[in-house]
């Protein structure tokens, strides 16, 4: 998967509903290894509530990993309404702990269900949401002459320029999106585009806002 929309920053809210409090912390991870150790910080730092009741959605190898628990709420009543909710709103890389001590009045099935999803969706309209693009960083390596004639092919396939050094030729460090880089390698290998040599720097995530 070479996009995904996500959170950029973890939150935490929290409601009370007929005397339970029901307190959502919602982070960004990277995997569901990530995700496990956090579960487990979690119940220990709230080792005296009821109930810590958790979703979660990851990307691992191009696949959508997902996961969730009541953690003791009647079957179907916590875990798997914030997991829908997760689905709907496309989120990936993301888990959510919503933490319940009990206030001495039963919420029922369908109180139960309503109070975890409004945890969540309180926690979510806290935080900006995110889209991520999985590219790469490259050094190139041109001659003067073609300064002007590659901003040109950069500005014509979305790639973004980072940095210039000015030597003997010129050095510029470009991001752009993996399948854009394939077809620069094959554009620079056929001559469409004049540059000395392409060398891979690192390969990271570019992120564009979409919800503040």
């Amino acid at each position: 998967m070479r996009e995904f929309i996500t959170i950029a920053e973890s939150v935490q809210s929290e409601i009370t509903e007929k005397k339970s409090k029901f307190i959502a912390n919602l982070f960004y991870v990277e995997n569901s290894e990530e995700a496990e150790k956090i579960i487990k910080e979690i119940k220990r730092k709230y080792f005296d509530a009821r109930h810590n009741c958790i979703a979660y959605r990851v990307i691992e190898d191009g696949n959508i990993i997902e996961k969730s628990s009541d953690d003791g709420e009647p079957s179907g009543t916590a875990g798997a309404p914030m997991l829908n909710i997760l689905q709907k709103n496309n989120l990936a890389n993301v888990l959510i702990i919503v933490t319940r001590y009990f206030g001495g009045i039963l919420l029922g099935t369908g109180g139960l269900v309503r109070a975890y999803s409004a945890s969540l969706l309180q926690a979510i309209d806290k935080c900006s949401i995110i889209k991520k693009c999985f590219g790469e960083e490259l050094e190139i390596e041109l001659e003067y002459s073609e300064l002007e004639n590659f901003k040109y092919y950069c500005r014509n396939n979305k790639i973004s320029i980072v940095d210039f050094q000015y030597k003997e030729s010129i050095i510029c460090k470009i991001e752009l999106e993996e399948e854009v880089k394939q077809k620069l390698i094959e554009d620079f290998k056929s001559k469409k585009v004049n540059l000395k040599n392409i060398k891979e720097l690192s390969k990271k995530y570019k992120t564009k806002s979409i919800k503040k």
